[in-house]
């Protein structure tokens, strides 16, 4: 193979590029257990793991060999098939070190020297290539490489930081701004001080918390599109249901009865129980998400943190809310209710 004329800092690819035939000379070097297997590859038609055309290196009795495969999706079958563009010098690979290193000429898709790169690593069951984790680092290995320049764009580092983004939007918007809003209905509309001032400071946590997760919410929709063949079933789904739950409490708004109508009463239990479920199913699906994207554990400590202390504040609201109260019908009843006004918790 000819000397590498090109490589990465953010991957272990070397590669030389021939403008004379449109074709690159590469050799991808990753570390793995000699029960492992790697693979790098280009995928013509995306920027996922799906349709992409990939080598793989692995090994049986000791003996290295290369695959080559298309991934019609992110569990295939992984059975030797030609690739679906030229490869001029048949794929060699070799195991020292501890990594494996994957020797290959291809000719560029399209004549083009920019690409959809991809690479994997995982383990060898039964002799055969298994299914790669799907969380992590796993599902961040894809970028965008030209052959020529040597530039990147795009790619695992753009995905990733939408992926962060996604997971900061919904952690504020649903895990923080919408508990604290009902937090501030429930316990400062106990103090007539706080009266008006309490409705409009939870109007504004609800309308925030909810722009803010309907973005999340969509920035996720985007990200469960770009990876085809790849769905985290439950988090999506725990994720719609949020969606539909707070915007039917938005709608309610309009539909909200004075005070004094008959139905406020059923009114009022449909608003806190599905406000109360948004909170629930929040929570539970943002340690979802993190258990998926496995950011440091800094992020999961904070997000505890955060609910520990929402919760240890509603504790003691909850306690001194229900003592003013009950003090206060206590006082109303010694006055035969003529004066003052209840507070239903």
């Amino acid at each position: 193979m000819a000397r590498p004329g090109h490589s990465t800092a953010w991957l272990p690819l070397h590669w030389t590029y021939h403008a004379v035939n449109g074709t690159a000379d590469i050799a991808y070097r990753a570390p793995s257990g000699a029960d492992g297997w790697v693979g790098w590859g280009i995928n013509p038609s995306g920027g996922g793991m799906a349709g992409s055309n990939v080598f793989i290196a692995s090994q049986t009795s000791g003996a290295v060999s290369v695959l080559t495969t298309i991934l019609r999706n992110t569990t295939p079958t992984l059975d030797n098939t030609a690739l679906s563009f030229d490869v001029p010098v048949p794929a060699s690979a070799e195991y020292a070190g501890g990594a494996y290193t994957i020797y290959a000429t291809v000719a560029l898709p399209g004549n083009t020297t920019s690409q959809n790169t991809v690479w994997q690593a995982g383990p060898v069951s039964g002799g055969r290539v298994s299914q790669h984790s799907i969380s992590g680092p796993n599902v961040q290995s894809v970028q965008r490489l030209d052959f020529l320049s040597g530039t990147s764009t795009g790619g695992s580092n753009s995905r990733l930081h939408r992926r962060n983004l996604h997971g900061v939007l919904n952690a504020v918007g649903w895990g923080i701004l919408i508990p604290l809003g009902a937090m501030i209905a429930r316990y400062l509309r106990v103090f007539e001080a706080a009266d008006p001032a309490w409705f409009y400071l939870h109007i504004t946590c609800q309308i925030s918390g909810y722009v803010l997760g309907v973005a999340g919410w969509g920035l996720g929709l985007k990200l469960g599109s770009e990876s085809k063949g790849l769905t985290y079933t439950t988090h999506r789904n725990i994720g719609i249901a949020i969606f539909c739950l707070a915007t039917l409490q938005v709608f309610a708004l309009f539909l909200r009865p004075d005070k004094k109508n008959k139905y406020r009463v059923y009114w009022n239990a449909y608003h806190h129980s599905v406000g109360y479920s948004v909170i629930v199913l929040a929570a539970v699906n943002i340690f979802k998400g993190l258990n998926i994207l496995k950011p440091v554990t800094g992020w999961k400590t904070s997000y505890i943190v955060i609910l520990a202390t929402l919760a240890g504040v509603a504790l003691v609201l909850e306690a001194i809310t229900w003592a003013i109260v009950l003090r206060r019908r206590k006082r109303n009843q010694a006055y035969g209710g003529a004066n003052g006004t209840g507070v239903q918790l």
